[in-house]
């Protein structure tokens, strides 16, 4: 079975465990050097996926009925979050932003298909005229967007399944939160020296780290891609 095939026929297996939770199935999914790093510093973009990579990218969000970034990720790459290199529905685009920042120019603002939902702990303004949902949402004790109940919310909106693609500090935050599910991961044959996926999980034990059991491995073109499911030692009731 070609990998395409391989990570299709994976996640379909996974939908059962989002019915039981009551809540998305969460993918992370990033691109990443052999040394960690997903760019040089914070605030700047590096393309690290091949041709091929970036196509299994784009199957990926088809298999997801929602996508979320940062709006960190907005700032720096302006992505439009579609399925242009592969043959399927776009999914909703997401877009956490605490402090509400999202520009109204934005292309997730501009897009004929899908109207974005900026989940944030703010209430609108007057002020943004762009086309999207402004949500808002109890903070967490960081003062940031509650993942809890951004995922509930997003289950009684109809989200099953929900790819996660960054950046850093929302990769993180679910990890931490252990609300990441499963992980997609493509290895880019570069050593970059910079900004790494996965922050301080303020984890001081090995064995309480998350493990990725059972890992699965495959080249794509130049690229390594590895997935797998996630698992917690002390794992979150919902």
């Amino acid at each position: 079975m070609i990998l395409n095939q391989r990570i299709e026929a994976w996640l379909a297996a996974q939908r059962p465990v989002a019915e039981s939770a009551k809540r998305p199935f969460v993918t992370l999914s990033y691109a990443q050097g052999w040394d960690g790093s997903i760019t040089t510093r914070a605030g700047e973009s590096l393309g690290l996926s091949g041709a091929e990579s970036l196509r299994l990218t784009h199957q990926l969000r088809s298999l997801h009925d929602g996508i979320l970034v940062g709006i960190g990720t907005v700032l720096t790459d302006d992505p439009q979050l579609t399925v242009r290199e592969w043959p399927g529905a776009n999914p909703q685009p997401i877009v956490l932003d605490s402090r509400l920042r999202m520009p109204p120019t934005a292309r997730l603002c501009q897009r004929a298909d899908k109207t974005c939902w900026v989940l944030t702990r703010l209430k609108a303004t007057g002020g943004f005229d762009g086309k999207a949902d402004i949500i808002t949402l109890e903070a967490d004790a960081e003062g940031r967007v509650n993942l809890r109940e951004a995922l509930s919310l997003l289950w009684q909106k109809g989200i099953r399944t929900l790819m996660v693609e960054g950046g850093s500090h929302v990769i993180t935050a679910f990890l931490k939160a252990q609300l990441a599910d499963a992980l997609v991961l493509t290895i880019a044959p570069t050593l970059v020296g910079g900004y790494k996926g996965v922050g301080n999980l303020e984890i001081g034990c090995k064995s309480r780290l998350p493990q990725i059991r059972p890992l699965y491995s495959q080249m794509l073109g130049d690229d390594l891609i590895m997935w797998g499911n996630l698992r917690y030692l002390e794992q979150t009731d919902w």
